[in-house]
């Protein structure tokens, strides 16, 4: 008989009464990130088998994840949010290692945009999370895939679906050959777009620079950006290759917004290779009318699917 699986409580939470209607973030380990500010996810709660309620802030001003005028809040912070209570309910409720690297196989964002706007106070979001497809190796789970869906004050504001592996240290280093973060240097930068045709204010936060081609841009990987590597890694990491998309669409697709992302990754985008992405002339799945790809020489890194705002 299927057993509700309990997020384990902080055990610094534990040592001291915490006031009523007071607010922390989880450790920041659990969600994968060295910075506090970048730490979304404040706690969660196993309902029931394989049945998570995780809770959430969201900043009302942020570099990437909310609008310059700071009127809304960007599609990419639902995304962000729901990979961070994935890593919590995967170490917490699955007993994954801290030490283990995780493996984003696929993910799919579709959000509202009508709800998603920057209020008075910041929001907290909850993300009703179910898990299946839990991948059993020697007995113990070394993945899983999950469907979430983001509510604000009780409305819907996005849905989700994550499939993602993990693996332990020894592991890892075999499968990247010895590739480690301080033993790979990304490529120097290349002039970026102008950051007004990629609907961003700064010139560090664009991602992309021209080829001579409208439709494919090189990827710029700056591995000093604080939000982009929060900490040190040996690959290029998969919330900046969204939002490589992003920037793609929006400067190829009439300026529209895009409201919703079906990605499924295959292979590690390399730090020391030329990324290249690039719009494909044909519509998406699942009533997308974006069709965006990652490359690294023959190697497709990634496919997504891009859904914009209607009108």
């Amino acid at each position: 008989m299927p057993h509700s699986r309990q997020l384990t409580t902080n055990p610094l939470a534990e040592m001291s009464a915490v006031p009523e209607g007071l607010t922390a973030t989880v450790p920041r380990q659990l969600v994968h990130r060295a910075a506090v500010a970048e730490t979304l996810i404040t706690g969660g709660a196993g309902t029931d088998a394989d049945r998570f309620t995780v809770f959430a802030q969201w900043p009302r001003a942020h570099q990437l994840h909310v609008s310059s005028d700071r009127t809304a809040y960007e599609p990419l912070l639902a995304a962000e949010t729901v990979r961070q209570a994935g890593t919590l309910v995967a170490h917490t409720a699955y007993e994954v290692p801290l030490g283990h690297h995780f493996v984003l196989k696929e993910l799919r964002i579709t959000t509202r945009p009508e709800h998603l706007a920057v209020g008075a106070v910041p929001a907290e979001p909850v993300l009703h999370m179910v898990v299946s497809d839990v991948d059993l190796r020697g007995g113990r789970p070394a993945g899983f895939r999950f469907d979430t869906e983001i509510r604000l004050g009780g409305e819907r504001v996005a849905t989700g679906h994550v499939a993602a592996t993990w693996t332990s240290e020894a592991v890892y280093r075999r499968l990247r050959g010895g590739r480690t973060a301080s033993g790979v240097s990304a490529l120097p930068l290349p002039p970026g777009l102008p950051p007004a045709e990629v609907d961003r204010v700064l010139p560090a936060d664009v991602v992309l620079a021209p080829s001579g081609n409208p439709d494919r841009w090189q990827l710029r990987v700056d591995t000093a950006h604080a939000v982009f590597f929060d900490h040190p890694l040996d690959h290029v990491p998969g919330m900046l290759l969204l939002e490589a998309v992003r920037q793609a669409v929006r400067t190829r697709n009439g300026r529209k917004a895009p409201v919703s992302f079906h990605t499924v990754f295959h292979q590690y985008a390399e730090l020391d290779r030329p990324t290249w992405i690039e719009i494909l002339d044909k519509q998406g799945a699942h009533d997308t009318d974006v069709q965006v790809v990652g490359q690294q020489g023959d190697s497709t890194v990634f496919e997504c699917a891009v859904a914009t705002e209607k009108g």
